[in-house]
């Protein structure tokens, strides 16, 4: 009886012993795995410039001999820690700016403490981030600043920007920013004003609890979590892989919870209302009409972003109001885009050549 067509039989044994292997490099790779803790993470050295309450601000020690004159100020997510940006020493955005001669600052959150509860959207957009604008300045010695958002640290460097709109502001960055959150679909239908009664959980619960932030994200992907384990598994043998699985999975579950009252905010006005595209948006009874922004932009969004997808985020560029603005749309997802190695290739290379020619 013949092999059937395309089976090597004389190639069986070495394959059979290769599988055996590599079963046992899982097996003994598992045990590791669950033995051992993660690579550390944001360990570029910085210094705190400042803490107060939910808000620290970080100024990162310099790695190139000359240094632009305009310095950055990175705004995170205010569910996200900050060291998405600053995996390790290779895959760290933070690192590559410094290196390029950027002088960069981060505006990253702690969670807000139960009495924090009663933060709203203006301490945040008129208090919060204009203190950091100002540390900034004194510390650098510079007027002007560059802000950098990412995610809905973009939504809020837009709304800053847009009432602050006469300076100190010289550069906006945004990643994957959305601007019409009827493209959030998933997010709109999970907070319909017909089911979700957000006075009675705020009024109940106080602050946003993170599992419930990190149920709606895994809700996006209901398979996501499955899959990467069984991804997991499959490499665990190889050891860049499993350091790579260990980063982003830890920073994907590391939610911050959100204040109360800035989650109310968030969900009437933008959520249901949808003022930010709408142009009714005001925040503490101030106008915040993106339209108002007349600085260089640039805005980064994902080809296969499944959290802000392009439906929410592609009206970004044309509702600005300046003349010198660019949106570039790359492949990977919401986190990829900004983290890994094909942000490495394609995101900050163009990062880079955007603000050297705007941060002199």
């Amino acid at each position: 009886m013949s092999a059937p067509a395309g089976l090597d039989l004389s190639a069986m044994p070495e394959r059979i012993q290769s599988e055996v292997q590599r079963a046992i490099q899982r097996s003994t790779k598992g045990v590791e795995y669950f033995a051992s803790s993660g690579p550390a993470l944001g360990s570029t050295p910085k210094d705190i410039l400042a803490v107060r309450g939910t808000m620290n601000l970080y100024h990162y020690r310099p790695m190139a001999a000359e240094i632009y004159r305009v310095p950055i100020l990175i705004v995170m997510a205010t569910t996200n820690r900050g060291y998405i940006l600053d995996m390790v020493p290779g895959q760290s955005l933070i690192e590559f700016l410094l290196k390029r001669g950027y002088d960069v600052y981060m505006l990253d959150w702690t969670a807000p403490k139960p009495e924090e509860k009663s933060l709203r959207m203006e301490n945040y957009v008129l208090d919060f981030i204009p203190d950091c604008i100002r540390r900034v300045q004194q510390d650098s010695g510079e007027k002007d600043v560059t802000v950098i958002g990412y995610c809905f640290g973009g939504v809020l460097s837009l709304l800053y920007g847009s009432i602050f709109y006469d300076g100190p502001m010289k550069n906006l960055v945004c990643f994957t920013t959305p601007v019409d959150f009827r493209g959030m679909t998933l997010f709109s239908n999970f907070s319909d004003r017909r089911y979700f009664d957000v006075d009675r959980l705020v009024d109940s619960v106080g602050n946003m609890p993170p599992e419930m932030i990190l149920s709606s994200f895994d809700m996006l992907r209901p398979a996501s979590r499955v899959t990467g384990q069984v991804q997991l598994w499959e490499n665990i043998w190889n050891d860049e892989f499993v350091k790579s699985y260990r980063m982003f999975d830890r920073w994907a579950n590391d939610i911050l919870p959100l204040a109360g009252e800035y989650f109310r905010s968030i969900t009437k006005d933008l959520m249901w209302d949808n003022k930010l595209y709408n142009e009714t948006m005001t925040v503490g009874d101030r106008k915040a009409d993106i339209a108002s922004i007349k600085v260089p932009i640039l805005h980064a969004v994902a080809a296969h972003d499944h959290i802000v997808p392009y439906e929410a985020a592609k009206h970004l560029i044309t509702k600005v109001g300046s003349t010198d603005k660019e949106e570039i749309a790359l492949k990977g997802g919401h986190v990829s885009l900004v983290a890994g190695p094909n942000a490495i290739k394609r995101l900050w290379l163009k990062l880079d050549h955007w603000l050297g020619k705007r941060s002199t």
